[in-house]
């Protein structure tokens, strides 16, 4: 007789797997992926930690999938700002600033996501957040040239270099000195919108 998994096991096995992805992501938002250690993941899952690696074979997988989860959580709140009505320069204006806001409350989280020295798996997850991002703002930037909201320009290469300015003025070496940040973000949220919103004519 063939062995068939119960909707009830199936139910259990998929509520472990997002026990695990949610503790680890926890950990993450608190200390990057340096802080997220295994046994402590498996703890707040309620979990023992050899039970994490029957779900996920190495840290990296399970770092790889979190942060693949936790870009498709930011992709679509900026895709439903972009997929607002409006012109193109005010959707851009606020995608760009939900994106930098969003960062400085969750910096930890924004740091991993964006800056945080990883492996080569994370880095691949990493680059399709970032393509991911670029599509986005290059799909806004279409629509501002159709509608001559915004001068003809190469829209991949303007996304690019919007994704680029944000993460290089948010976590790059060339970032701005973060004391004091959440009193002073407001500022660096304008001042990166500003700029983004100008280099593509807008």
């Amino acid at each position: 007789m063939v062995y068939r998994r119960t909707e009830r096991v199936t139910a259990q096995l998929v509520d472990r797997r997002d026990r695990i992805l949610r503790a680890a992501q926890e950990r993450i938002a608190l200390g990057g992926f340096r802080a997220a250690h295994v046994a402590a993941i498996a703890a707040a899952a309620d979990l023992a930690t050899g039970t994490v690696y029957r779900y996920f074979p190495s840290k990296a997988d399970l770092f790889a999938e979190v942060l693949g989860r936790i870009a498709t959580q930011e992709i679509e709140v900026l895709g439903t700002i972009a997929a607002t009505a409006g012109p193109a320069r005010d959707r851009l204006a606020a995608s760009l600033r939900a994106f930098v806001t969003r960062a400085i409350r969750g910096r930890r989280q924004a740091y991993a996501l964006i800056a945080e020295p990883v492996d080569v798996i994370l880095d691949s997850a990493r680059l399709d957040y970032r393509q991911r991002l670029g599509r986005l703002f290059a799909a806004i930037l279409q629509d501002g040239i159709a509608a001559a909201e915004l001068p003809a320009q190469d829209v991949a290469i303007s996304a690019a270099c919007l994704v680029g300015a944000c993460i290089e003025a948010l976590a790059g070496p060339l970032a701005p000195d973060r004391t004091g940040l959440e009193d002073q973000g407001s500022a660096l949220i304008e001042a990166i919108v500003g700029f983004g919103v100008r280099a593509v004519g807008g």
